[in-house]
């Protein structure tokens, strides 16, 4: 057990050797573009040139206004400085429109910028409109006419839900011409006005859904033109990713006119960020949740920089509004209306960790599940009851196959398994999906099979392959902090702990209370690669051992005697009955 379990070291992200880079991150430079997103700057470079065919271009990327502002600024900083001028003018002779070139910047309908962006837009908003007024006639100019000659970034979902105002501004830019239309389409316009000349080029920023449903209806105009993505997160592979990030981190606080981090507050917001990437060799690159963690993070600031204790505040508060329903869940656990052992051992019974979110709610967060089996002589049925009452999703059908293939495989049986088995996820009235708890469920048929118990201060999380390997699951941080709660509230032990794939160890990021548990012996987290390995850390005895008692040679001692009890001889009253019923 000792070979596997992990070292308080190993809970967070080391911040050691990055100390001379906080130490100086403050007098950093703001970082380009291009520094944190080579592959999109170049696809724009690309869009922008004068010489570039493609009128359209899709990114991927979130559809909020700080992705918007990023790209729009990136879009500005890759044209040129000055700019020919462009659009039209109109004059109005008594009812009668006619329309020339632009010849100054304060014409109505010449540009006024080479880049806009709107995360929502109307059809008046974007095209102008026809206004009557006592029998004046007026025309407004839109959004296509104030970046005409330039560029125009529109996220996805405003073009898909107005399909029409989609439609026309495709054939506009298509054409290379604005024509006036009536946005009702039974009313036509009071007058006639000749259409002016459009050159616009139009990028559309979405996420995957939103490219997915964009490319159903439109699959050449996407497929012909250009493809860019926003990465979420940057790789930290060496001392200068970090520089690097902490460049970008500085250019967020200064285009929010917020102070820089202080030297004290860098090793916490890191970890806070590598929380919320959920990898410690990631940073974040959002630009939305950095802000929000800088704008809330400046509210309890009193310092020249952000320092920790600011960051420290923001965090413990946001905490504890956001804690109301997990610790509802904890009291349930508390007053025994979940029953959730942590306490001595039983056969069949385990401790599987389960991620909550709930519609609405800011945050996921741990709580322990009970999966119980039992087993009884039969011809190798193995039941989900999850699945015949409906209540498990696909996934999770999945992972109970691949555990079941697993032990038939181990077994290595010339005729079906004499057992069947029936598993259970305990008081769960919902949906249960995802294969996380596959490696519990496996632990909880072994030891009813084999009869032996398992350990009640163990939980145990991860998914198993055909061959036995342990592969690493989601919210494992989440997990872990559920079930040290519960035995935090009962009392720390010494001995509980929790199983985990050893390829999820990269993902951790715990609070420091199970930190610090963890560092004084009272909690413990082994790291498993394949079943067998988790078997003999909850059972205490070997999974397959040739010259001891092992929980594989008990479940083949078990099926034998089994086939025995079928092979033996009927006493004679037996046989005399049969004879008859046969005459």
């Amino acid at each position: 057990m000792t070979n596997n379990r992990l070292e308080w070291q190993t809970l967070l992200p080391d911040p050691a050797p990055y100390q001379a880079i906080f130490a100086n991150a403050a007098q950093l430079p703001p970082v380009t573009f291009g520094a944190i997103q080579p592959r999109l700057e170049n696809g724009l470079t690309l869009f922008c040139h004068p010489q570039s065919s493609p009128r359209f271009m899709t990114i991927k990327a979130q559809e909020s206004r700080e992705y918007l502002v990023l790209i729009a600024q990136a879009v500005k900083e890759l044209q040129p400085e000055e700019m020919p001028l462009a659009g039209s003018n109109y004059a109005n002779n008594d009812h009668h429109f006619s329309v020339r070139p632009a010849s100054r910047s304060s014409d109505l309908f010449a540009a006024t910028s080479t880049c806009l962006f709107q995360d929502w837009v109307e059809s008046e908003q974007l095209f102008g409109c026809v206004r009557i007024h006592k029998d004046e006639i007026t025309l407004q100019p839109g959004l296509v006419h104030q970046v005409n000659g330039g560029v125009l970034i529109l996220s996805i979902r405003s073009v898909l839900a107005q399909p029409l105002m989609w439609l026309r501004l495709k054939q506009m830019i298509t054409d290379g011409w604005y024509r006036w239309l009536s946005p009702d389409e039974t009313k036509p316009l009071p007058v006639t006005i000749p259409p002016m000349p459009l050159d616009l080029k139009l990028i559309l920023v979405g996420d995957r859904h939103g490219l997915a449903d964009l490319h159903e209806i439109e699959p050449e105009m996407v497929d012909t033109g250009l493809y860019g993505e926003f990465e979420s997160d940057l790789p930290l592979t060496e001392p200068d990713d970090m520089e690097l990030w902490c460049g970008y981190i500085n250019t967020l606080a200064d285009q929010l006119e917020l102070p820089r981090l202080a030297e004290d507050a860098w090793p916490f917001f890191l970890n806070q960020s590598i929380r919320f990437s959920g990898d410690q060799g990631t940073l974040p690159l959002s630009p939305q949740w950095l802000n929000a963690q800088l704008s809330e993070t400046a509210l309890y600031n009193d310092e020249e920089l952000l320092g920790l204790k600011a960051f420290e505040a923001a965090h413990n508060a946001r905490a504890w509004r956001e804690s109301y329903l997990a610790e509802r869940m904890q009291d349930e656990i508390e007053l025994g209306q979940i029953l959730i052992e942590t306490e001595g051992s039983i056969v069949g019974q385990i401790n599987a960790l389960s991620v909550l979110e709930y519609p609405g709610h800011p945050r996921a967060f741990g709580e322990p599940s009970r999966i119980s089996c039992v087993v009884h002589l039969g011809d190798g049925e193995f039941t989900d009851v999850e699945r015949k009452a409906e209540l498990g999703g696909n996934l999770h059908a999945k992972g109970m196959m691949i555990m079941q293939a697993f032990l038939i495989s181990e077994l290595q049986l010339e005729q079906p398994l004499p057992f069947s088995a029936s598993i259970v996820f305990e008081q769960s009235y919902g949906e249960v999906d995802g294969d996380s708890a596959s490696l519990a469920e496996l632990c909880s048929l072994i030891s009813a099979l084999s009869l032996h118990p398992i350990n009640q201060q163990i939980a145990v999380t991860g998914s198993v392959d055909q061959f036995g390997n342990v592969q690493p699951i989601g919210g494992i941080n989440e997990k872990i902090e559920g079930f040290f709660e519960v035995c935090q509230r009962r009392g720390l032990t010494g001995q509980q702990g929790v199983i985990l794939p050893a390829t999820n160890v990269r993902h951790l990021c715990l609070q420091p209370q199970v930190v610090d548990a963890v560092r004084e012996g009272q909690f413990h987290l082994w790291a498993v690669t394949s079943a067998d390995e988790a078997l003999s850390i909850i059972t205490g005895l070997p999974y397959a051992d040739e010259h001891q008692p092992s929980l594989l040679g008990a479940i083949q001692e078990r099926i034998a005697q089994v086939s025995l009890l079928d092979r033996r001889p009927l006493f004679w009253p037996f046989r005399w009955l049969g004879w008859f019923s046969r005459s």
